[in-house]
């Protein structure tokens, strides 16, 4: 990650303030729900503005420790805008910047590396549309085949490929990522994708034969979701951020 810095000359806006906000929640939710990895992977959020400006995490705090004031607001070049004690992790520069450079639908990428996440990485067959819930991507999932610790600035490229306009990927022996049209909808995804990896990973360790349903059940299924998304209007989130404004509302700080 550059160590350099760019001034910001744009005083905090109550837009960048309520965005800043529904991110530490997602980070605070990711906590809640057991996908963090000590203080690695990431979830960003692109600013609204000419800029693409995005807010990731600190680097070195636990997800359960993000707060709105805490994330770093970096460039599409890695350099951090403004002032902040913290530096983000250089991973998420080369993921996030990546598409956030190339996907203006793209306002919240999530990476993790859930259990789930990882071991469907690691399967050959990649997700199957077993369940409703994994029906959801049929047609809206790619796969990056592994390359290191992203930390190289040429695998952008290939990332932002492999994704291509669908909204979610699976980094094959690593983890799994969405995007979203906001941090709900993206959030709302990663939901969905770990379940239905989960299911995936149950039904296969019974051992028992699988029954996947016919392709135009599958196609039709998928339409389905893409029709309920255009008009749901993230209504998943809102229940959520109560949820946690029930555990601990620190995260607005």
């Amino acid at each position: 990650m550059p160590a350099e810095r760019v001034a910001d000359t744009c005083p905090l806006t109550e837009e960048e303030l309520t965005l800043r906000r529904e991110l530490a929640a997602a980070y605070r939710l990711c906590a809640e729900f057991g996908w963090d990895d000590l203080i690695y992977t990431h979830i960003s959020a692109r600013i609204p503005g000419p800029q693409h400006h995005f807010l990731v995490n600190p680097l070195g705090l636990g997800f359960d420790e993000i707060t709105a004031s805490s994330l770093v607001k970096i460039d599409l070049d890695g350099a951090i805008v403004g002032d902040s004690p913290y530096r983000p992790n250089a991973a998420g520069f080369v993921i996030h910047g990546a598409i956030h450079g190339v996907r203006e639908d793209a306002q919240c990428v999530m990476h993790l590396h859930t259990e789930a996440g990882m071991a469907l990485s690691i399967l050959e067959e990649g997700l199957l549309p077993l369940t409703q819930h994994a029906m959801r991507f049929h047609g809206r999932i790619g796969y990056h085949d592994y390359e290191g610790i992203a930390l190289t600035l040429d695998e952008q490229q290939r990332i932002i490929a492999d994704l291509g306009d669908n909204a979610a990927l699976v980094m094959r022996n690593h983890g799994t990522i969405t995007v979203g049209r906001s941090v709900g909808h993206a959030f709302t995804e990663m939901f969905y994708l770990e379940k239905s990896a989960r299911t995936q990973l149950q039904a296969l360790a019974t051992g028992r034969p699988l029954r996947i349903p016919d392709a135009a059940v599958v196609a039709l299924t998928a339409r389905q979701w893409i029709a309920d998304l255009g008009v749901s209007n993230d209504r998943e989130w809102p229940h959520l951020v109560r949820r946690l404004d029930r555990l601990d509302p620190s995260y607005r700080d």
